[in-house]
């Protein structure tokens, strides 16, 4: 259904230029101003209880949380990843349109004006032929039955202005620059994500050669006491068929060795997309020492709001959406817009910018749409009902957060026991080991007796590093739950940001 709308141009200028600017000066802006929704208060997390904080907590809580694992190989992909990934390449990009839509919303405070230059031909209905003379003194011809033909030469300068009496324009650059630091948000939780998975994949790779080392030495041990059956076999002191079991041991043993080079492969190739590189071009030496479990700060249930960029995202959001109910209630209100024109119009181009034929226009105007089958009210309650959406969404962001605090909470704090009675196990299964293989050696025990023992003993102490891994990936999943060294005061300037991203490209464009 089309609207109808009420132009309104009144005959004394100067009366309407004041009625105009009148309305400016003394303008409203419409709809709720912004306010933070009401969320649950927490003293502290439950899972907390007992945590061991990190001291100073302060200073470790902030900066680049990887370093807490003092690893430099790690250090050097988290670089690597913030210049070449491309998921965060692509957040940027989405800031930068978000960045560019403020401006935009800038630009329509100010008039607006066009310069146009044209050239017209036209024809009128004639009653005879012949020949016609113009004000300026040219002429045209017409045929016997047609009509006159004519050139018009226009150049003409225009100039409008809308005026935001109520405040919709206001509203409308609050949400963009609501959004921008929306996307400021989105981006820094991009990265954080994307940091979060490098962190975990490279842990578990060096877990990873932990256990290609115990499997390493358990084959060699394997054989040795492949070795040693051989000998008592040939000695007549066993059977053929401990031989055969030892040999089934090794065996297997190497082909769980040789599945782990498969398992690193992967992770190696994972990391390598992470930091914006083909697969081919990444190896990752194997270190001879674990990864250590860092202290780790935790924080106040209010403080999670400030430091995780989704949360922070999300409540812009509400703000954006906020603003939006301002403008759909301005826009069923009149508009009032000044628009000028001026120029140079003749019908021949060797008298177009003579002082005769100069023109101009000033036009001050009102427009209200008086019927819009209920259109404008419509968006309004859209409005409102997307800020609503928006507030629920910011409510479960935080729901969420606290609840996977206190999750990574409770599973470090059970793998930390849990590890303790691991390391028990493992303990017991050497000490078993030790004592079948010499029971063995001496003839009093059979080989299945030993083939038992190590068997457990090696599935204890892979279990034991499967908790280590479990552990540390946990530790740097609580890390990035507590919005890693983010704070949502950077969103409140986000020049540093813009810097960093200049830098960012000339770069780029130096390397190009």
């Amino acid at each position: 259904m089309t609207a109808s709308v009420l132009s309104f141009r009144p005959n004394r200028l100067a009366w309407s230029m004041t009625l105009a600017l009148g309305l400016a000066l003394g303008g409203c802006t419409l709809g709720p101003d912004y306010q933070r929704p009401q969320l649950p208060t927490l003293d502290s997390f439950r899972e907390g209880k007992g945590w061991k904080l990190a001291t100073p907590a302060d200073e470790a809580e902030r900066g680049p949380w990887w370093e807490m694992y003092g690893d430099p190989i790690l250090d050097d992909l988290m670089r690597r990843l913030d210049e070449s990934n491309q998921t965060v390449a692509q957040s940027i990009a989405q800031y930068l349109q978000a960045k560019a839509t403020v401006r935009t919303a800038k630009a329509d405070f100010f008039p607006s004006g066009r310069v146009t230059v044209d050239e017209t031909r036209s024809a009128t209905a004639s009653g005879s032929g012949g020949t016609s003379r113009l004000p300026d003194g040219s002429t045209v011809s017409s045929g016997g039955g047609g009509g006159t033909i004519s050139n018009s030469y226009n150049a003409v300068s225009n100039i409008s202005w809308e005026l935001d009496f109520w405040g919709k324009m206001r509203r409308q650059l609050e949400s963009d620059r609501a959004g921008l630091q929306a996307s400021a948000a989105d981006l820094a939780a991009v990265r954080l994500s994307q940091q979060s998975t490098l962190a975990q994949s490279y842990l578990q790779l060096r877990v990873l050669d932990g256990q290609r080392r115990l499997l390493k030495a358990t084959v060699e041990a394997y054989a040795r006491t492949l070795r040693l059956t051989e000998n008592q076999y040939r000695a007549g002191m066993v059977t053929k068929a401990d031989v055969t079991q030892a040999q089934t041991q090794l065996k297997s043993t190497e082909a769980q060795a040789i599945d782990l080079d498969y398992q690193r492969a992967q992770l190696e190739h994972a990391i390598a997309v992470l930091i914006g590189v083909p697969p081919a071009q990444l190896e990752l030496a194997e270190l001879d020492s674990l990864p250590e479990l860092p202290e780790i700060p935790t924080l106040l249930p209010s403080q999670l709001l400030e430091r995780r960029p989704d949360v922070a995202a999300a409540e812009r959001e509400v703000m954006s959406a906020n603003a939006l109910i301002g403008v759909a209630k301005a826009a069923r209100f009149p508009t009032f817009s000044l628009s000028a024109a001026g120029g140079y119009r003749a019908t021949h181009t060797d008298y177009w910018f003579e002082k005769d034929n100069r023109f101009w226009n000033i036009s001050p105007e009102m427009a209200l749409t008086l019927f819009d089958g209920g259109l404008l009210r419509a968006q309004v309650d859209q409005a409102r009902a997307t800020h609503q959406q928006a507030v629920a969404t910011y409510r479960q962001t935080v729901l969420d957060s606290f609840r996977e605090v206190e999750d990574y909470l409770v599973q470090l704090s059970v793998l930390e026991r849990e590890i303790q009675a691991q390391q028990e196990a493992v303990d017991a299964a050497q000490e078993s080991r030790r004592l079948v293989e010499n029971q063995y050696k001496a003839g009093t025990v059979d080989y299945t007796s030993v083939v038992d023992v190590q068997t457990a003993a090696l599935s204890n102490e892979r279990t034991i590093l499967t908790l280590l891994s479990n552990r540390l990936t946990a530790s740097v999943q609580l890390i990035a739950a507590l919005g890693g060294g983010w704070d949502s005061a950077e969103l409140d300037n986000l020049e540093m940001l813009d810097e960093r991203l200049e830098q960012a490209r000339l770069e780029d464009s130096q390397e190009d």
